[in-house]
């Protein structure tokens, strides 16, 4: 094996080597193409065998995230889930016997653990924990094994339909007594949902490269009507607005699942169930499957190199990610950016557990405000992200740039909850605040969503796309296995969820600022095609 990672085109175990049956795109480093050799620009060039995206393959990509929208694996089921817990639990100062939801409660929820008892919301910060923790295992052991062959597609398929069973198998979930399987379902659902979004994240640059738009980009830099510069520009560009569409997609999808859940929470003939949250989260996995299963019939064919002589996909991906951090000298701002999202990660991810944990609790669990909810942060986010992109557009606005106003709510919804640490009229204790949480996020954290998968986009080498979107990945799930277990063990040592909220506050403010200051796009850019052109000579 050696010690450079594989590469798109070129077999591990001997630098260089073509392998005669997979087509070797050139990544150039060339001077500007109308003669301006002031620099030497990295211009990736576009395998010309892969097949060009057409308008149904578009179409269904974004219409799988329309359905993967995460209504029910992310949002209900975790309602369910607490809902169910908080039923079972008694309340620690009446002792056991007595019911967390009597009018008389003090608040505070807990469970038979182990020897002893741990609260509800500390359970449900552990199981975003363990969750995390298979991502990482996941992501680490196959992720990477995505660039060879077909296999990528077959990781997406594959986790899609684990999520699919589990979502429906929630029917089960008909009483309290039941709570532990619903943190089993729980854990399942939020991790094959997690790899969902990797995976099909990682079929994002592929696409975006093999765009008629992309094309004819590039057909204008080889003919020098474009300099490089441009070219890179208006390519940042294409792939900010598919980014972009792929996200009002799934706040769309989010809209259209909160409205459908209507037409069961809100007619006395099913409001009145008791059934009728499963039945909601049955419904949200069909329109899912619905609008989901278009991707896995018109994706196109382009497949990665076969898998090298000797090795295997759950051992290749181990020796990938260890190959690919030895180049961090080589592609310093990719990692800085990996590392600093892994603590933005981290602590978005885990301020939003908190606050939802807040926000069931306000709402009694009830499925019917939280679909109202659901409906302004959906309104909100899909109005945001056209907005975000018209003005990108409108004024070329750098994604790092967009990124960064984003951070910046990012950094303050954490500091507005620790607020709430020393007063009850602020910091998510009231009702109009958590309406107002999910206006905010829907316009603000949406776009966070987009310009952070262009950001590490722009950053990766192209054709090694699996293996760094993989690492993306785990950034972003690996660090979130961090803050809950944190969080859960400041809040079982002090009895109060809200100071949680000062850790997850400095958490978001390091990495924002360290992206901001020590991540060069540009140059990050430039080094990453300059280190793929490397790999193939």
């Amino acid at each position: 094996m050696s010690a450079e990672p594989a590469t798109e085109r070129a077999r591990p175990g001997s630098a260089g080597a073509k392998d005669p049956d997979v087509s070797d795109p050139k990544l150039e480093v060339l001077p500007d193409a109308r003669g301006e050799d002031k620099a030497n620009v990295m211009v990736a060039s576009l395998d010309k065998n892969e097949p060009l995206v057409t308008r149904k393959e578009l179409w269904s990509y974004y219409l799988y995230y329309n359905g993967d929208n995460g209504v029910g694996p992310l949002g209900y089921t975790q309602t369910l889930f607490q809902g169910l817990a908080t039923s079972a639990g008694h309340d620690p100062i009446a002792g056991p016997g007595s019911s967390c939801t009597a009018s008389s409660a003090s608040g505070q929820c807990v469970l038979p653990w182990g020897a002893g008892t741990r609260s509800v919301a500390s359970i449900v910060l552990l199981a975003n924990g363990i969750s995390f923790a298979i991502m990482t295992a996941i992501f680490t052991t196959i992720g990477s094994a995505g660039d060879y062959g077909t296999f990528g597609r077959w990781l997406l398929f594959v986790v899609t339909v684990v999520c699919w069973a589990a979502q429906y198998a929630c029917m089960a979930l008909t009483s309290p007594s039941r709570w532990k399987l619903a943190m089993v379902l729980y854990i399942i659902s939020f991790v094959s949902y997690g790899a969902t979004l990797v995976f099909y994240a990682a079929a994002f640059p592929r696409l975006a490269r093999n765009t008629p738009h992309s094309r004819m980009l590039r057909d204008k830099y080889e003919n020098g009507e474009i300099s490089a510069e441009e070219y890179e520009r208006e390519e940042s560009l294409e792939k900010n607005r598919i980014s972009n569409i792929s996200t009002m997609h799934s706040n769309v999808g989010y809209l259209a699942t909160c409205a459908l859940n209507l037409a069961l929470l809100l007619p006395s003939t099913t409001a009145h169930s008791p059934l009728v949250d499963n039945y909601v989260l049955a419904l949200d996995n069909t329109y899912w499957v619905l609008l989901g299963v278009w991707w896995f019939i018109y994706q196109l064919p382009r497949p990665g190199p076969p898998l090298p002589k000797g090795e295997h996909y759950f051992t290749i991906g181990w020796k990938q990610i260890w190959a690919t951090v030895k180049t961090y000298k080589h592609l310093p701002y990719t990692f800085v950016y990996l590392v600093a999202y892994f603590l933005l990660a981290d602590g978005l991810n885990t301020t939003g557990t908190l606050v939802t944990i807040c926000q069931n609790a306000k709402f009694s669990f009830s499925f019917l405000t939280l679909t109202y909810l659901g409906l302004s942060q959906a309104i909100a986010s899909t109005i945001s992200v056209l907005g975000f992109w018209y003005i990108q557009r409108y004024w070329k606005i750098s994604t790092k740039m967009m990124f960064g106003v984003t951070n910046v709510v990012t950094i303050s919804i954490s500091l507005w909850g620790m607020i709430g640490i020393w007063t009850d009229k602020f910091g998510f204790h009231n009702v109009w605040e958590f309406w107002a949480y999910n206006i905010v996020f829907g316009l603000f954290q949406a776009p966070y969503y987009a310009f952070s998968q262009t950001m590490m986009a722009e950053l990766s080498p192209p054709g090694f796309d699996n293996m760094f979107f993989g690492l993306f990945g785990l950034s972003n799930r690996a660090s979130s296995m961090v803050g809950p277990i944190v969080v859960q063990a400041i809040i079982d040592n002090t009895g109060n969820n809200w100071q949680g909220f000062p850790f997850l506050f400095a958490l978001c403010s390091v990495a924002s600022l360290i992206i901001w200051f020590a991540v060069d796009v540009e140059k990050g850019r430039r080094a990453a095609v300059n280190w793929a052109s490397s790999q193939r000579k």
